[in-house]
């Protein structure tokens, strides 16, 4: 069974076109990975494929049913971007409301969840900070051992040890059987976890690639400090380079080649004094390798 499929699903609101013909498939044991700047679609899409709208055309099936269907809820997971609790309930209250309405869960494995993401459960949820709030969050949505895990900007408030163990947390699932469909509007987040990554910009999904395949096409943005003058010529027949400009001890450039082979392009013309990179905005590699076809 696919976890995910969709046919030309489209929804606009009024005359605007917030999703476009998204036809998709996510496959049973894989982290998908969901990519777009703020406002290209990802949560229309995951509000569409939980049936909190209806399409304007076209159709989605989630674990093999309507997204309206209530058969397969039990085996799905699903955190929202604007993850609402109740304030006055404890974060183990709340847990166990939700252990309710599915039936019963493994405490036990909710307790190891709770200490992989230190978790605070024994406050109330108005008085946490929003980074435990998402943890009581998250182990809501992994506590029943979903079949799907459905994940809107997940990563919100997390310190960076609680993300590498969230991180884990999705490759277990997937290595388990399950599925994971995270999305993000951060490159290197899904990265670390995806085995395939959608691009989606303005309403449409531009590509789908492995994420070997976005790798490379990695763009950053290089400084290099150099004595003298670098000559545009230094550069001639180097992969990769874009933007380039040369200042008098300065060269700025976005490079997705091969980063020996630029110093070494340099640093037998001057003398490198010091470099320094910076991964790409999300929206510059849009724009530098999917213009065309958006």
């Amino acid at each position: 069974m696919i976890p995910i499929q969709t046919s030309r699903l489209t929804k606009h609101y009024g005359s605007f076109p917030a999703l476009v013909d998204l036809d998709l498939e996510v496959q049973p044991g894989e982290v998908f990975g969901f990519l777009g700047p703020n406002g290209a679609g990802k949560s229309t899409t995951i509000r569409l494929l939980m049936g909190e709208l209806n399409p304007t055309a076209g159709s989605a099936t989630v674990l093999g049913a309507a997204p309206r269907g209530v058969a397969h809820r039990s085996r799905l997971g699903y955190l929202p971007a604007d993850l609402a609790l109740w304030p006055a309930m404890t974060g183990r209250d709340t847990l166990k409301f939700f252990a309710n309405l599915r039936g019963g869960v493994d405490w036990t494995y909710v307790d190891a969840l709770a200490q992989r993401l230190d978790a605070t459960l024994d406050k109330r949820v108005g008085e946490l900070s929003s980074g435990n709030r998402q943890k009581v969050g998250l182990i809501a949505t992994f506590m029943h051992k979903p079949d799907l895990l459905i994940l809107d900007e997940p990563n919100a408030g997390l310190d960076p040890l609680v993300q590498h163990e969230f991180w884990a947390m999705m490759r277990e699932v997937a290595d388990d059987g399950r599925t994971v469909f995270l999305s993000s509007h951060t490159l290197s987040e899904v990265e670390r976890v995806a085995d395939r990554v959608g691009i989606i910009r303005k309403g449409h999904l531009i590509t789908v690639e492995q994420v070997s395949a976005l790798r490379r096409k990695k763009m950053r943005r290089v400084e290099l400090d150099v004595d003298g003058r670098l000559e545009p010529s230094s550069l001639n027949g180097l992969a990769g380079v874009r933007d380039l400009e040369i200042l008098p001890d300065r060269v700025t450039l976005d490079f997705d080649g091969d980063m020996a082979e630029l110093l070494s392009a340099v640093t037998s013309a001057v003398t490198l004094r010091d470099l320094h990179t910076q991964e790409a905005d999300l929206e510059d590699i849009f724009l530098t390798y999917y213009q065309d076809q958006a």
